[in-house]
């Protein structure tokens, strides 16, 4: 061990002796403060004095109350601290740093070492930092700067000063493997290190080796709308996740994890994520699909397609003899051309077309649609739309109101008395001893008892009413948004530009599922906004941050729903427009159409064009599956070349990826995927290939991703990596359609050590371009 190895080897144990006396003094603090709590919670009400005899007892008890409850707010909030703080030190424990700068600030003749790592440390008294947390001011300058000029933003100013050298440590358990001295950024040891390891099941944090590109990603704080376009492989999502983090640590004053929300691809890819925050010492932020929001919104009135059905039906029923028209209402709602349409319809709204349900109880009408109607029309047109519809259901509430009274002396109602339960009268007991000073338990007045059983009978009855009136059902949202597509007249006169193709039949089809209560996904977010324009939007403004992971697979259309929906939120919207697959974001090819969500001055990009991911061998592969692809550039770690592989049937094919993953097992591949087109070619391939020890079949509902050997359609592998990657069949009978390149090139890049491909019959023309340099032909 050299001179300079054995002095860093000496620190790192005497950072460990300091860290694990910490640990024991936290833990002692941590029971403590959780004993305390305990205490204040088991004796909460013996510290309370509780009299409510007149006033000024009332307001003594309600003062005490709120001491006592202050007391164990600020004693939960310090054992939360206490507990946080230990789960830190015990992280710390086996890697307490990884990188270090010597850096001499301007002004200033002393070199400070600086040691960085996944949370701060101090010596006893506090005041000397040991170890700098990662998303410190002066962290930035280990990601950003090789050794020269170098500075970095504090709340105080701009610090500038010279980088003299930056070294990286790989530290296990206590003791330094190795330590590289480095010019780079990050140096390539490190990532050869963390990208030559196998997968598991989780993403993992990357704070040891984040790029200066992606750090611009961490650390950016301007505008309102940061967009990342990022190559695939080239961590966009590990970047976002660690974006998180620094949030939470820059503005923890007032910025917590559950006014962070993230749009995710699906629920298996929420998994996959699941542990990134909580290595870093961070709560999880919120984590939604869109396809959940529009559920829980709307599937109380339709049966929702999502969003994977959608696409299913793109990929496997060409044939259909609607597939033309329905292609076509997919591209056509997704766009910012229908957004404007739905906007400029609810205005038409104001002057005509409104349509209501009437209003019945017990089987008679009390107020019609067509009165409805009337009175909405009739009322101040200079009203606001939705206080006109305020006003609406003022109205009804009254018209409910006089059939209460009205309904009090009607034969049903004394037949429902006689029906009451003996907890009925009780309540009625109650409500007359309070108000008319009932002193005994019966009544005594056969008319009192009459009048306040007959209104309770009828307020129950309709009780339902008026809740249903308060939740404005009144309004038939289906039939509004149906008439919409009632006749191409009526579309003439709200769009600009020409009406899409096929227009009679996008209309018929909309009736149709209409009619069955169902609704398209691409008609999903068009309803909810209409019905959100009519009825009142329901913001939330808790949320302070949006991120949105596989961008390129939502529609201009959403993302205009998403700005209205969070409007005190920043957004961050992260994709590759190589993998736009849905057709309903075909217009998000390349994010363009986004600039203009919040203006340019509020809207930064940032491109990344390394891949880390794949070896380079695979990187070099599938870039030329994509146009634009001359721009990635492939991070340099060696690998195999991928290998494509002719057979003349299916029998043959089943047993040449049997015996591949068979070999693949026996070189301790931990994850391998058999990535199919859609989920019917992966149903039939789980099928043929279910004999194989521990092979699973992943479908569009499953909740965690599964590590081993996997068959998956392509759509739902999007986001996640294997160590080895299978291709069901690269043939052109499958991929042989043009639009289908997108969903291969994302299929290809999920492998980050092998890529295999078969091919039952010719390969797919999307191959042509590969050269036999980058793959190899059997």
């Amino acid at each position: 061990m050299n001179k300079e190895l054995r002095q860093e080897q000496n620190r790192v144990d005497t950072i460990m002796d300091i860290i694990a006396d910490q640990i024991v003094k936290m833990e002692g603090e941590t029971n403590q403060r959780q004993n305390e709590v305990v205490g204040i919670r088991k004796n909460f009400w013996d510290e309370v004095k509780v009299n409510t005899d007149n006033f000024d007892d009332y307001l003594e008890t309600i003062l005490s109350l709120r001491q006592q409850a202050q007391v164990l707010s600020v004693s939960q909030s310090t054992h939360k601290q206490a507990s946080k703080r230990l789960s830190a030190l015990r992280r710390m424990k086996d890697v307490p740093y990884f990188g270090r700068i010597d850096f001499t600030e301007e002004g200033n003749s002393e070199l400070e070492r600086v040691y960085i790592g996944v949370s701060t440390l101090t010596d006893e008294s506090g005041d000397n930092f040991l170890i700098y947390d990662w998303r410190a001011p002066i962290s930035s300058v280990y990601y950003d700067y090789p050794p020269g000029p170098a500075e970095y933003v504090t709340p105080g100013g701009t610090i500038r000063g010279e980088l003299d050298q930056k070294w990286q440590y790989i530290i296990r358990d206590g003791v330094i493997e190795s330590m590289f001295d480095t010019s780079l950024t990050i140096g390539d040891e490190i990532l050869q290190h963390v990208l030559g390891k196998g997968t598991d099941k989780h993403l993992h944090s990357i704070v040891a080796s984040i790029q200066q590109e992606q750090n611009q990603i961490i650390r950016h704080d301007q505008g309102r709308l940061l967009i990342v376009q990022g190559a695939a492989g080239s961590g966009k999502t590990s970047a976002a996740l660690q974006r998180i983090a620094y949030l939470l640590y820059k503005y923890r004053e007032w910025l917590k994890a559950d006014q962070i929300i993230l749009f995710s691809p699906n629920a298996m890819f929420n998994s996959y994520v699941s542990r990134v925050l909580p290595e870093l010492g961070e709560e999880n932020m919120q984590q939604v699909t869109f396809q959940e929001y529009l559920s829980h919104r709307l599937s109380d009135q339709f049966q929702v397609e999502d969003n994977y059905s959608q696409l299913e039906y793109v990929l496997t029923k060409t044939s259909d003899p609607s597939y033309q028209a329905r292609t076509s209402n997919i591209q056509f709602k997704a766009s910012t051309r229908f957004f404007e349409l739905i906007k400029a319809y609810r205005q038409s709204l104001e002057l005509s077309g409104m349509i209501f349900k009437g209003i019945k109880f017990r089987g008679k009408t009390l107020v019609s649609a067509k009165e409805m109607k009337e009175r909405f029309y009739s009322s101040d047109t200079s009203l606001r739309f939705y206080n006109r519809i305020e006003k609406l259901t003022e109205w009804l509430n009254k018209r409910i109101d006089e059939t209460e009274k009205n309904e009090l002396k009607k034969p049903w109602v004394e037949e429902e008395i006689e029906l009451l339960s003996k907890d009925d009268y009780q309540k009625a007991y109650k409500f007359l001893q309070k108000k008319e000073g009932y002193a005994d338990n019966s009544f005594d007045d056969y008319e009192k008892e009459y009048k306040v059983l007959g209104k309770m009978v009828v307020r129950r009855k309709l009780k339902p009413l008026r809740k249903w009136v308060q939740m404005l059902h009144f309004v038939d949202m289906k039939g509004v948004y149906k008439q919409l597509f009632a006749n191409s007249t009526k579309i003439e006169q709200l769009i600009e530009g020409d009406k899409p193709k096929h227009w009679e039949d996008i209309c018929q089809l909309t009736f149709n599922m209409l009619d069955e209560g169902k609704l398209y996904y691409e008609d999903a977010t068009p309803f909810l906004l209409l019905k959100e324009l009519i009825q009142g939007f329901q913001t939330n403004a808790s949320i302070k941050q949006v991120l949105v992971d596989e961008a390129q697979d939502y529609s201009p259309f959403q993302f205009e729903f998403l700005k209205r929906l969070f409007p005190a939120a920043r957004m961050t919207v992260l994709g590759d427009f190589n993998q736009a697959i849905f057709a309903h974001a075909s217009e998000m090819v390349n994010f363009h159409v986004l600039k203009g969500l919040y203006g340019p001055e509020e809207t930064h990009a940032i491109n990344l064009t390394r891949s880390y991911r794949s070896t380079k061998p695979i990187v070099e592969f599938t870039k030329n599956l994509v146009p634009g692809g001359e721009q990635i550039t492939a991070f340099e770690r060696d690998g195999e070349v991928p290998v494509l592989t002719q057979v003349l049937n299916r029998d043959e094919l089943h047993r040449q990826i049997t015996s591949k993953i068979i070999e693949l097992k026996k070189r301790n591949y931990n994850t391998i995927a058999v990535i199919c087109k859609s989920a019917a070619e992966s149903a039939a391939a789980f099928e043929a290939l279910k004999d194989i020890e521990g092979i699973k079949l992943v479908k569009s509902g499953s909740v965690e991703y599964e590590q081993g050997i996997v068959i998956i359609p392509a759509y739902l592998a999007k986001g996640i990596e294997f160590d080895a990657v299978i291709i069901y069949d690269a043939s052109k009978d499958v991929y042989g359609e043009e639009s289908l390149r997108r969903l291969f090139y994302t299929a290809c890049t999920r492998a980050m050590h092998l890529l295999q491909l078969y091919s039952m019959g010719e390969p797919s023309p999307i191959l042509k371009h590969s050269t036999t340099k980058s793959l190899v032909l059997n």
